[in-house]
C-alpha cells in the first residue's frame, strides 16, 4: 500500500505554516482516515509475521515444526513471507511417527523444497529402536511417543525456540497457553508459570538448556486459516478435500483403512466420501463425511461447524478431559 496515499484525503488543501487550521480555527487532524483499511486477515498476518521475526531475532537456533497439515502449511508460508526476498533462516523439523498418510509425506517434501528450506526428520521409530520409548505394537498409536522424539531432537540440535501452528480455538489447554510458551530443561510446560504478554510485548530470553515454543497462529480460528489459504492460494495435501476412501467407523470416528488400521470384530469396511479436517497419526485421526472438494466449499462447511477439528476427529484428545494439557505438560507440541 502507498503510505502517502493511505494518509491522503481525496482533496488535499494547500496550507501554510507549521499546522493546518480549519476555517473555524480548529486544528486539522494530522492523520486522515485510511482509504483502504486492513481486513482481519491482514491484521492476523501482520501480527504472526511480527512474532516470527521477533523470536528469530531473539533466539540463537530457532526451528519451525512442520506436520504437513493446514496450520503448519500456513505457518511455513508466513515464515517465507517474513524473510523474503531471502530464504527462511532456520530449518524445518518434522516428527515422523511412521504412521503417516502418504499424501502428507509427499506434500511435506515438495513444500519444503519449494520454499528452499532445510528439512530435518526426527523419527519415532528411531526412538523405539534406541529404547527411548516403548513400542506400542504394529497397530498401536504412536502419537504420544512424539514428545520424547521431539525433545531429543531439540536437545540434539540445540534449538532454543520452536515455532508451532497451534491455535487457541482448538482445545481448552491451548486456549490458556501464551503466544510464547516456555519449557524447562526437561521440556515441560507449567501453565501457572507463564510470562505476561501485555500490549503484544514478548520477552523471549531463555536460560541454557531451556527453550520456548512460539505460536504465531494463536489468535487464528479454523475459519481464518481456510480463508487465508483461499486468499494466498496455499497448496495442501489432497486428503483435506473430499474423496472416496475405505473407512471403519470406530468410537464415532471414521478411521481410514491402512496397514495400521484394520477392522475389529463386528466392524465393517465401507467406502465413504470423506475429507480430513486435521492431520496426525493415522491410527487416531478420523475423517468426516463431506462433499467439499474446493476451498470455497470447505469455508462454507467450517462456517456452519460447531465443534473444533480436534474435538471432532482426534481420538488422542478423548482419553480424558485433560488429555491435551497432560501431554503438553510433558513436552508435547
Amino acid at each position: 500500500m502507498d503510505t502517502a496515499a493511505a494518509f491522503r484525503s481525496p482533496q488535499d488543501h494547500d496550507t501554510s505554516g507549521p499546522i493546518a487550521v480549519r476555517p473555524t480555527g480548529s486544528v486539522t487532524a494530522l492523520v486522515r482516515p485510511v482509504e483502504h483499511p486492513l481486513g482481519h486477515l491482514d491484521l492476523l498476518e501482520s501480527l504472526a509475521i511480527f512474532i516470527i521475526r521477533e523470536v528469530a531475532a531473539e533466539s540463537e537456533r530457532p526451528v519451525l515444526l512442520f506436520s504437513g497439515g493446514k496450520d503448519s502449511a500456513v505457518l511455513l508460508h508466513l515464515a517465507a513471507k517474513a524473510f523474503k526476498p531471502g530464504r527462511i533462516p532456520f530449518p524445518v523439523l518434522h516428527v515422523d511417527t511412521g504412521h503417516n498418510f502418504s499424501e502428507v509425506l509427499e506434500y511435506r517434501d515438495a513444500q519444503v523444497e519449494a520454499e528452499g528450506a532445510r528439512l530435518i526428520v526426527a523419527s519415532v521409530q528411531d526412538s523405539i529402536d534406541q529404547g527411548r520409548v516403548a513400542d506400542p505394537g504394529p497397530v498401536g498409536s504412536r502419537n504420544r511417543l512424539q514428545t520424547t522424539t521431539l525433545l531429543d531432537a531439540i536437545n540434539a540440535h540445540g534449538f532454543d525456540a520452536a515455532f508451532g501452528g497451534a491455535r487457541r480455538d482448538e482445545d481448552k489447554a491451548r486456549a490458556k497457553e501464551r503466544v510464547l510458551s516456555f519449557r524447562d530443561s526437561f521440556g515441560q510446560w507449567d501453565p501457572k508459570a507463564q510470562r505476561p504478554e501485555l500490549w503484544q510485548l514478548y520477552q523471549g530470553s531463555v536460560r541454557p538448556g531451556e527453550h520456548l515454543r512460539a505460536f504465531p497462529l494463536s489468535d487464528w480460528t479454523e475459519l481464518d486459516i481456510w480463508q487465508y489459504i483461499w486468499r494466498e492460494r496455499i497448496e495442501l495435501p489432497s486428503i483435506y478435500y473430499a474423496h472416496e476412501r475405505e473407512v471403519i467407523e470406530r468410537d464415532g470416528m471414521l478411521l481410514a483403512l491402512s496397514e495400521w488400521v484394520s477392522p475389529d470384530a463386528g466392524e465393517e469396511i465401507r467406502k465413504e466420501t470423506v475429507r480430513f479436517r486435521t492431520v496426525g497419526d493415522a491410527t487416531c485421526t478420523g475423517a468426516v463425511r463431506s462433499d467439499a472438494d474446493t476451498v470455497e466449499e470447505i469455508i462454507r462447511e467450517v462456517s456452519a461447524s460447531r465443534i473444533s477439528e480436534r474435538g471432532a476427529t482426534r481420538a488422542d484428545d478423548r482419553f480424558s478431559e485433560t488429555a491435551m494439557e497432560d501431554r503438553k505438560r510433558e513436552g508435547y507440541f
